[in-house]
């Protein structure tokens, strides 16, 4: 496992941007009625998606396929990823006591099977905000018991806990029994420092680690934006790790830049070596791959 993490400057070291979309990175956003109708529930109810948040690509055919991922805890992130549109901040608004039960009344209009609970980092909460994701989880369930709900957390580390602080985060989360517990890494470890700033790369993987360590029976799941200048070597390195935690599913995509503000893509892998990267993680032994250019960390979770 590499553990070494780059001090390198950014502005000066980092190579001259990939500035032409390829072909394959262009499609439709979707249906527009499936577009409009989420977009008008979730403003109505003034919740928030990753879908909409992110600007994903897919959310168009997830909405027709009736699944959709919910941002909880606002829309300020206390930490300051390179590669993330979200917006950052030290003082994230407080919670919405009704969120909870919003999310819920939304998951029954729009009659999702399928749902994904995500979050902002709120390292300014005394638990980082795990007893949200359970209230909002225990919310849903009330309301629409045959949902099924998957979380991708933050790693709920505030920069002064021990680790033991971080376990018992995880075990809040995973003693509700999601129906998957996903932890993205987004890239190599080398690159960790620059891209994800505050968080490390043992960090994560020892989320996912705790999850089966607490409930082995819990699949678990992380992803990877490829395009930031990570070799295919490194890419192996870090499936390979997450198999020796015994990640269960995986998620390979493209980083599309959101902004000028944002990190530049380095390169735009082609669909055939995202293909080849999913045999290769295929082979490693994941149960579920999928590694395409417009994948997310949330595309056909309701299939597995």
């Amino acid at each position: 496992m590499n553990q070494s993490q780059p001090s390198y400057s950014i502005k000066k070291d980092w190579q001259a941007e990939v500035t032409s979309l390829p072909s394959w990175l262009k499609r439709p956003i979707g249906n527009a009625s499936d577009l409009s109708t989420v977009q008008r529930i979730i403003k109505q109810r003034n919740i928030h998606t990753i879908c909409e948040e992110g600007r994903c690509p897919n959310r168009g055919e997830c909405y027709a396929n009736q699944t959709a991922t919910f941002l909880l805890m606002g829309q300020t992130c206390t930490r300051a990823c390179a590669f993330c549109q979200v917006e950052k901040g030290h003082a994230p608004m407080a919670l919405d006591p009704d969120e909870p039960q919003k999310v819920a009344d939304a998951v029954s209009l729009l009659g999702l099977r399928y749902v994904v609970l995500t979050s902002v980092a709120r390292d300014d909460l005394k638990d980082g905000g795990a007893a949200w994701f359970v209230q909002v989880m225990n919310a849903i369930r009330l309301k629409n018991p045959q949902t099924k709900i998957e979380v991708l957390t933050p790693d709920f580390w505030s920069g002064k806990d021990a680790t033991s602080s971080q376990k018992e985060r995880v075990a809040t989360v995973v003693t509700a029994n999601p129906a998957c517990y996903n932890h993205n890494l987004e890239t190599v470890s080398r690159l960790q420092a620059p891209v994800r700033r505050g968080a490390k790369y043992d960090r994560s993987l020892n989320v996912l680690r705790l999850v089966k360590e607490i409930d082995p029976s819990i699949p678990t799941k992380s992803g990877l934006m490829l395009g930031l200048g990570e070799t295919e070597a490194e890419i192996i390195e870090t499936l390979q790790d997450l198999r020796q935690i015994n990640c269960d599913r995986l998620t390979l995509g493209q980083y599309m830049r959101p902004s000028l503000a944002h990190l530049p893509v380095q390169k735009y892998w082609t669909p055939e070596e995202f293909t080849n990267l999913g045999e290769i993680a295929q082979e490693l032994g994941f149960s579920h791959v999928r590694s395409a250019p417009l994948v997310r960390s949330s595309y056909h979770a309701g299939e597995e």
